[in-house]
């Protein structure tokens, strides 16, 4: 079974979504959405990025210090 995308109310003025493995376990989320058509559009862009993204790792790279 594939993973799947959680449309879920965020508040009384917005949405968002969950992208859940088939596990259950939460991959990511997305920011607030004041539209549910704009939830479908955000769902598409991480499907289209997420095929074709490249990785960079960043884990190496040392924060500058303040």
């Amino acid at each position: 079974m594939a993973g799947r995308f959680e449309i879920l109310r965020d508040g009384e003025d917005g949405y968002r979504f969950r992208l859940v493995t088939a596990d259950g376990t939460l991959v990511a989320e997305s920011p607030q959405f004041k539209h549910l058509k704009a939830v479908a559009a955000g769902i598409t862009a991480v499907r289209e990025n997420a095929a074709t993204g490249i990785v960079v790792d960043r884990s190496k790279i040392t924060p500058h210090a303040a």
